[in-house]
């Protein structure tokens, strides 16, 4: 009845939330506008090629507007934190010859800090994909089962990847199976195929990680065609964790490797770097940047792989040291044909 189009489909508009409290702020004024700097740069980067509406905590409009200007929109809720894919809803569409052709739907599903974590706080993300599904005008679905929008990938037909260790792991749906999570994203999401990887990349399981989420490992293109992370350094944790990764995928895939930049720590450990964390708005890509000699070939990559849109790249690492990337702080509202 429903079913989640790829990111490759038309856009109404982009989601964001804007960075007003805790980690992702930091503690100083140099943390804060760098955070602030990097969102908007994001924001202004998807304004090339679609509508961005902005969610701000109503302590921080004016400082949004100072650094957004008049080109994004801003919506008011109160926030705890900026991770959009993850705190708002997944949009779905209405399949064909069912009673909710053409419309637009918003999956809510569960969050609650990526696990419950010790260090997150979700009073107020927990309402935001019913506050986004509302100002959309979305009908609401809700979920039962705790997910983020960045713990799954769609290729628009009924295929999704996930990964064991946030559908299924402790402090999500540790209780449930397989069967009953693919029931849920077939309930929700029109899922027909769910492609299970084991694990994420390695830094994503310390402090401030999601545990795994796939957005930073794997996306589809195009139907048939994976694009997944790559470490050729030995040295690195994520070489072997890409093997295993690979090993989900069966003959049927066109695997195209995208290699991590060169850098492989920071003063936190090895870093969890990717390319693989990008936007694909309309007619474009807003790419994650890391002032790498790997940036280049990245971005061919990426031009081979979206043909005919066109590549804009953000500096990224000021959202990987804290937590997440481009695709982290996005979210694709669907055109609907109804």
């Amino acid at each position: 009845m429903w079913r989640m189009p790829s990111e490759t489909d038309p856009h109404t508009c982009t989601w964001m939330a804007w960075p007003s409290s805790g980690y992702t702020l930091g503690d100083t004024a140099a943390e804060a506008d760098e955070a602030r700097a990097t969102w908007a740069a994001v924001a202004h980067a998807v304004s090339e090629f679609e509508p961005v509406r902005m969610v701000v905590d109503p302590s921080a409009v004016q400082v949004a507007r100072d650094w957004l200007g008049s080109d994004v929109e801003l919506l008011e809720a109160p926030l705890d934190d900026a991770w959009m894919r993850d705190i708002g809803p997944s949009f779905v569409i209405g399949e064909p010859d069912t009673v909710v052709a053409g419309r637009l739907g918003a999956v809510d599903w569960v969050f609650n800090g990526w696990g419950a974590q010790a260090w997150a706080s979700w009073e107020h993300d927990a309402k935001i994909a019913r506050s986004v599904a509302e100002w959309a005008g979305a009908e609401l679905i809700e979920s039962p089962m705790i997910n983020e929008g960045g713990g799954i990938h769609v290729d628009g037909r009924g295929t999704v990847l996930v990964t064991e260790t946030v559908q299924r792991g402790e402090g999500r749906n540790s209780e449930w199976s397989r069967d009953q999570v693919e029931a849920e994203l077939a309930r929700t999401i029109g899922a027909s195929r769910v492609v299970w990887l084991p694990r994420g990349l390695t830094r994503d399981y310390d402090e401030f990680g999601t545990r795994g989420h796939v957005d930073i490992v794997a996306t589809i293109p195009r139907p048939g065609t994976v694009l997944v992370h790559s470490q050729p350094d030995p040295s690195h944790p994520d070489h072997a964790a890409v093997e295993e990764i690979l090993a989900s995928f069966d003959e049927s895939w066109n695997i195209i490797a995208l290699p991590a930049p060169t850098v492989l720590e920071d003063e936190e450990g090895f870093v969890d770097y990717s390319y693989v964390n990008h936007l694909v708005c309309n007619g474009g890509v807003v790419a994650c940047g890391f002032d790498d000699p790997r940036d280049a070939e990245a971005h061919e990559i990426l031009q081979a792989a979206y043909p005919g849109r066109r590549i804009v790249s953000v500096d990224a690492r000021p959202l990987f040291a804290r937590g997440g990337g481009i695709h982290c702080i996005t979210q694709q509202q669907p055109v609907t044909m109804g």
